[in-house]
């Protein structure tokens, strides 16, 4: 049976509210199992972690992972006029086409660790608003946004990575998070594609600027005014892998910003959520220690598409490999320690 979806902000909200939760029944004997593998305790340091924690949201004690999704969601943004990107809005258009034809970097790792890629570009011909004039979408927009990720979800996938692309995006990601954890925009803005000095100023002050005309405003309600419809659309994809049991790999600092939109709505509510990595855009290790994630890798990326989080993919499926397939102790006849 299919999920009830939604129709207004106030009903995904009340979704949030009731969230479900990991099997502890499944982690306690996916533990169970990792205390008598054929290493010594701890060996494996945090892949048994990871493996405990995946088979506690799969209700499996021994799962397998072989159908991971990646979908990246595309939105452009009105206020790249106020000169915040390196690059111009048409360049959001040219890259889900570069996606379509299998030519971005993402592309090529999920090849790598067989994941299954949908790319949805959303209106780009209409930028939401810029919003430091108006907010960025009116609340059907913003809920249209949300359903188109909510829909995207496969209910059958067992891992769920999202990703975005949209000039303009690490802006509204600094505004949401300069709203939701505190601090000024030149504590949440990075360079982005590249912006040089003279941009980065120009993007705090843009971050400022919009933060004073909408902030104070609760989680959701920040998301329309303050993000973009690709934002808003891993929002409600994140939040309906929750409802599927279906663990997320987080990306970079504009996946954790709209995440955080989740978690500071209902605490817990990135509990099936690990953080991919720590991305080369200065506030994004902020974000992930607010929110209590502790990165899987630290390579310096900071392109988006979700690529850091598909990297990871590759730790995940070694973890639940070792953890389901290694042999018992008593399997492979080898002696205990004491």
């Amino acid at each position: 049976m299919p999920l009830k979806a939604f129709s207004t902000l106030s009903e995904f909200a009340a979704i949030l509210s009731d969230l479900p939760d990991a099997d502890a029944q499944a982690a306690e004997a996916a533990a169970a199992r990792n205390g008598v593998l054929t290493k010594p305790p701890g060996a494996l340091g945090r892949l048994e972690d990871l493996a405990i924690w995946y088979a506690g949201w799969r209700g499996e004690a021994a799962p397998v992972l072989e159908k991971p999704q990646v979908i990246v969601f595309a939105g452009n943004h009105g206020v790249t006029a106020q000169g915040v990107s390196a690059f111009p809005a048409e360049v959001t258009a040219q890259m889900v086409m570069n996606f379509e034809l299998g030519g971005a970097a993402i592309n090529q790792l999920c090849k790598t660790f067989g994941a299954d890629m949908s790319v949805l570009a959303l209106d780009l011909d209409n930028p939401t608003a810029d919003f430091t004039q108006a907010p960025a979408m009116d609340e059907a927009g913003v809920v249209a946004a949300l359903l188109t990720g909510w829909e995207a979800v496969d209910p059958q996938a067992d891992l769920l990575v999202v990703g975005e692309m949209g000039i303009g995006n690490t802006t509204s990601a600094a505004a949401i998070a300069s709203v939701l954890f505190g601090g000024s925009g030149a504590d949440w803005v990075g360079r982005g594609t590249g912006v040089d000095d003279a941009g980065l100023a120009r993007k705090a002050e843009v971050v400022d600027r919009g933060v004073a005309l909408h902030g104070g405003e609760e989680p959701l309600e920040v998301l329309r005014r303050l993000g973009g419809r690709e934002l808003a659309a891993m929002v409600g994809a994140i939040a309906r892998a929750r409802m599927e049991r279906i663990p997320v790999i987080l990306d970079g600092f504009i996946c954790t910003a709209a995440a955080s939109v989740l978690e500071k709505t209902a605490t817990g509510a990135l509990d099936h959520c690990v953080a991919g990595h720590v991305s080369a855009e200065q506030a994004h290790a902020r974000m992930l220690e607010h929110l209590g994630k502790e990165p899987l890798l630290a390579l310096g990326l900071r392109l988006g598409e979700g690529s850091g989080a598909a990297l990871a993919i590759g730790v995940l499926k070694g973890a639940v490999a070792c953890h389901s397939g290694m042999a018992t102790f008593a399997e492979a006849g080898v002696s205990e320690g004491s």
